[in-house]
């Protein structure tokens, strides 16, 4: 059902997002049109990129995932860096950060857990997805604000690239000792392995070119978006701080959000784990370095220095899904505590 609702949603919104924009239609229509189609088009991408990874394999498949998982987030950040909103792109980095770790972890605890009393997962993914959210946020982001208090701008930008080059040199390391060398060694006790036989849906050829299409038609929504970023923001008394926080965040994250909870309705919660916090890493290991690097010949440079209340926002909600997680285990009252936590920082923003 879901499928078939992105397609009509791409179908209508492709269109009226050209038509919309030659017209000049009402920009605040326009952000909304532009908006549903991003998240109709990431769904799309979404099951191409899953029939490419069955046929390809896991280890290959692994690293499609990596590469595509956020890439409606980086096609917005781009396009958002050359017309100067390096501001939205951090703040969109910050808000993917906590969206995934607390909006869609909660959401994928909650709604699991009001169907089942205990839903468990393996805890040794979790304990090492926990080593790399405290290397990626809370040591690689903290780093360069406090480093960078007495340094000029080249100096600054210097830092982040170096901080950047790192994050994803141990990125890649941490897909190959996932996906190659001790892909199956840490299972848990109580945990089956069951190998079941996946079909793709579609054929090699046909997902690619789904996905070629969907990625073409996401950078030409994507750019006329950030366009309209001044005008909502204007209207709804919405600061470059908190579109970037929530509205990007979760139009860039929306498929994958909606997956996350449907796994855990269907006690498949290790999944959501993975799509929380894996999407997590990605975004602080990889989309950030990759654009603070793209920074450098487009737009203006980004360092890659937060502030204080993002930084603050993503360690506090790092420390707090570590502290639910490294159990292995769940239930409602968990993801409404994560829920809590993302709505006060919600209100925070939205009142900055």
């Amino acid at each position: 059902m879901a499928h078939r609702l992105f397609f009509i949603v791409t179908f209508i919104g492709v269109p009226l997002s050209v038509i919309g924009s030659l017209m000049h239609w009402s920009e605040i229509l326009l952000f909304i049109i532009y908006c549903l189609t991003i998240i109709a088009l990431a769904g799309i991408m979404g099951r191409a990129t899953e029939s490419l990874a069955i046929v390809a394999g896991p280890r290959i498949g692994g690293l499609l995932n990596a590469t595509f998982g956020n890439a409606v987030e980086l096609i917005i950040a781009i396009f958002a860096l050359q017309n100067g909103l390096s501001e939205v792109v951090l703040a969109s980095l910050t808000g993917s950060v906590i969206g995934n770790l607390l909006l869609v972890g909660g959401l994928s605890f909650f709604i699991g857990g009001l169907k089942y009393k205990r839903q468990s997962f393996n805890v040794y993914d979790a304990r090492h997805n926990s080593g790399l959210l405290i290397f990626a946020v809370v040591l690689a982001f903290v780093i360069p604000e406090i480093f960078s208090v007495k340094m000029t701008a080249n100096d600054k930008m210097t830092l982040s690239v170096g901080v950047s080059i790192v994050l994803m040199v141990l990125y890649l390391a941490a897909l190959y000792f996932k996906l190659v060398t001790h892909r199956g060694v840490y299972v848990a006790k109580n945990q089956e392995i069951v190998e079941e036989h996946e079909e793709a849906e579609w054929k090699t050829g046909k997902a690619m070119v789904i996905l070629a299409l969907a990625t073409v038609a996401v950078g030409y929504v994507s750019e006329k978006l950030v366009h309209t970023f001044t005008t909502v923001g204007d209207r709804f008394g919405w600061t470059e701080l908190f579109i970037g926080i929530i509205v990007v965040a979760i139009v860039g994250n929306a498929a994958e959000h909606a997956s996350a909870i449907v796994m855990a309705y269907k006690n498949k919660v290790g999944v959501s784990v993975e799509i929380a916090v894996g999407s997590s890493l990605q975004i602080a290991m990889f989309v950030a370095p990759v654009l603070v690097i793209c920074s450098l010949f487009i737009g203006e440079r980004m360092p890659l220095i937060f502030s204080m209340p993002e930084l603050i926002s993503m360690i506090t909600s790092v420390f707090l899904t570590i502290a639910i997680m490294n159990d292995g285990d769940t239930n409602w009252f968990e993801g409404l505590t994560l829920l809590a936590a993302y709505l006060i920082m919600g209100i925070g923003f939205y009142l900055l």
